[in-house]
């Protein structure tokens, strides 16, 4: 098995059986939510008519084993044993894996292009995701109402109107307090199904034969070639999954583990086995397996909880988009949004605002527009199954080029579940004009936002570059003709360490002064989750009271400037009230022969005229601020 590196247990360090526990329950309320919900609608999702199934033992007990061996290789195997120990020094998440990857393969330019290419249509598909779960989740919790009072139906869709939005609502006071709440709600979830199923299973022992995978196998053979497509439905019984690796860097590896096997794993397979006793008992249970399963005297209870339940569900994807656009924004795919840190105990507790108002936007159209879990769980799946595909293949190449000891066994072992992976995928897409194209179609939005914005930075560097003075024939000017020096430090922020910065000529243009100390900063974004203090600043003196500085931070650090400096990471002193920060603000002008498209442009300028400024994003105080203006064309 791979070993984590020294730099990854520094960063996340085995808890004590106290903390452990107490990271666990946070875990159940943050992380398990979405697979935990899953069998609202798995289930029923698979006895629909278009699937032709009918309910008796030998098929009960194929569908029962490929849900159960789908738990088993895809999450157990696949996430919580491999890919989870693949993470960035404590971080995970699929952009955390393709820079690991990047990293594996070394100066290969195309090839680290092709993983950036994978991991960015990932992460999109992954956002795809985050607007699919919460819609499918709740409507499936909500319309148990139907079961208990049918005359109910006509509330079903504003009732989960109103807690969608009660959801967003509540995120700006973090996951780690929405853990601590919803945490217990898990528990007692997870014991509710598991007790339910058991007491099915008991009075009908006969399912525990779907342990055998030979009943999956009989389940094709019996069923025909187009049986593959039941996929599509099995695939809702792993749907969160990859949010235990997305979530990793709120909670540590540990408690994710052990709550898996020892929480989430048992409770799932006994639900689905005794939902598999109950349609034993009355095949017209396929109409809802879930609720018919819960006893009479339970059922409004299960509702709410089931609801409540559905609510936890989205708060697991929801919190894993904020991990990944966070990953995104530093990594330099997606433009800088603020970020609220939510916890002071641990960085990766994060709420990012702009994408949360984007995902009660998205979330609220899809429940208006599909009106119900059954026709939104045929846009489900598709965006799970591309993501965990692309999981897959990232992990091959993080493990063939790092995990010497063992990638003799974890690369064929990956091939094999990527196979896994491309039948779900294959089978998804056969749902393709049933609903499936809408979280495709969010992917590919968001895949064309991240790849304009990063071409629209690469455009206006270029551009700046053409504008701006070789930095050492600038050093060597100033020194026959000296310009008149004012006390203190100019700090001024530039992207490019070899070129004059924009705002260093303007002030002198304009102000005819420089500063007794000039600092040419360049903060960079390393692909690693924490940066070394050693290479956390590095310092060159430039001789005539300038100096280079260049700021390293992890892609999952708070990039705080100020804070920094005054730190001494640089080794040198840095007095705030005596210090001015000086930054260019570019006003983008789209063209019609420079750069990309002239769609593509506006857009670009949309993004960045929307974005958080560099300076507010470095948290660099407005009153220590001086901003001048330049204009770009792209």
């Amino acid at each position: 098995m791979p070993e984590p590196s020294a730099s990854a247990q520094a960063a996340a360090p085995h808890p004590s059986q106290g903390s452990l526990r107490a990271l666990m329950m946070g875990a159940l309320g943050v992380v398990f939510g979405d697979i935990g919900t899953s069998p609202l609608y798995t289930l029923h999702e698979m006895f629909l008519p278009h699937y032709r199934l009918q309910p008796d033992e030998a098929t009960v007990l194929g569908v029962l084993s490929l849900i159960l061996w789908a738990l088993i290789l895809v999450v157990a195997v696949k996430y919580v044993t491999i890919i989870m120990r693949a993470d960035n020094k404590g971080e995970g998440g699929i952009m955390a894996l393709m820079a690991l990857a990047q990293r594996a393969l070394g100066d290969s330019r195309r090839l680290r292009y092709a993983v950036g290419i994978l991991g960015i249509f990932g992460a999109s598909l992954f956002f795809g995701d985050s607007v699919i779960t919460p819609a499918v989740t709740v409507l499936g919790a909500v319309e148990g109402l139907e079961v208990a009072a049918p005359g109910l139906r006509n509330f079903v869709v504003p009732i989960a109107l109103a807690v969608l939005v009660g959801l967003f609502v509540i995120q700006r006071r973090g996951t780690a307090k929405i853990g601590g709440v919803f945490g217990p709600v898990m528990l007692l979830w997870f014991a509710a199904i598991g007790a339910i199923g058991a007491w099915h299973v008991a009075h009908e022992p006969r399912v525990l034969g779907a342990i055998n995978p030979w009943w999956g196998v009989r389940f094709f053979m019996d069923h025909g070639a187009g049986s593959i497509f039941i996929l599509g439905a099995v695939v809702l019984a792993i749907t969160g999954g990859e949010a235990l690796y997305a979530d990793m860097g709120h909670f540590g590896r540990p408690p994710i583990r052990a709550a898996w096997f020892r929480v989430v794993l048992p409770a799932l397979v006994l639900n689905y086995f005794g939902q598999g006793a109950v349609l034993y008992a009355d095949p017209g249970a396929a109409s809802n397996p879930f609720f018919m399963a819960v006893p009479g005297w339970a059922l409004y209870p299960m509702i709410g909880l089931a609801t409540a339940a559905a609510v936890i569900a989205s708060q697991s994807v929801i919190s894993g988009a904020f991990s990944v656009a966070r990953q995104a924004m530093l990594l330099g795919y997606i433009p800088r949004l603020a970020i609220k840190h939510t916890s002071a105990m641990a960085e990766g507790q994060i709420f990012v605002p702009a994408i949360n108002r984007m995902l009660l936007v998205l979330v609220v159209l899809l429940v208006l527009v599909f009106q119900s879990s059954t026709r939104l769980a045929s846009a489900y799946g598709v965006s799970v199954a591309g993501t965990m595909l692309i999981d897959t293949l990232l992990l091959i190449v993080v493990a063939k080029n790092t995990w010497l000891d063992s990638r003799r066994w974890v690369v064929p072992l990956a091939g094999l579940l990527l196979l896994v992976d491309l039948s779900f995928l294959l089978a998804n897409l056969q749902k393709f004009f049933d609903g499936a194209w809408v979280p495709l179609a969010l992917g590919v939005l968001a895949f064309a936002a991240m790849r304009t914005w990063r071409r629209g930075r690469m455009l206006v560097a270029e551009s700046l570059r053409d504008q701006q003075l070789d930095l050492h024939a600038f050093l060597d000017s100033l020194a026959i003709h000296p310009p008149h020096r004012v006390p203190g430090t100019a700090v001024f922020l530039t992207a490019r360490a070899d070129r004059v910065p924009g705002a260093l000529l303007h002030n002198l243009k304009h102000n005819k002064v420089l500063h007794e100390r000039n600092v040419l900063l360049t903060v960079s974004t390393l692909d690693v989750a924490y940066a070394d203090s050693a290479e956390r600043c590095t310092t060159t003196e430039l001789g005539n009271g300038f100096q280079r500085v260049v700021l390293r931070f992890g892609f999952a650090e708070e990039p705080d400037v100020p804070a920094a400096l005054t730190h001494g990471v640089c080794g040198q002193e840095f007095d705030m009230m005596d210090t001015t920060f000086f930054s260019s603000r570019e006003t983008l002008v789209a063209a019609e022969k420079v750069g990309m498209r002239l769609w593509r442009d506006k857009w670009f300028a949309f993004m960045a005229r929307n974005a958080t400024s560099a300076t507010e994003f470095f948290r660099i105080p407005g009153n220590r601020l001086v901003e001048l203006g330049t204009t770009v064309e792209i």
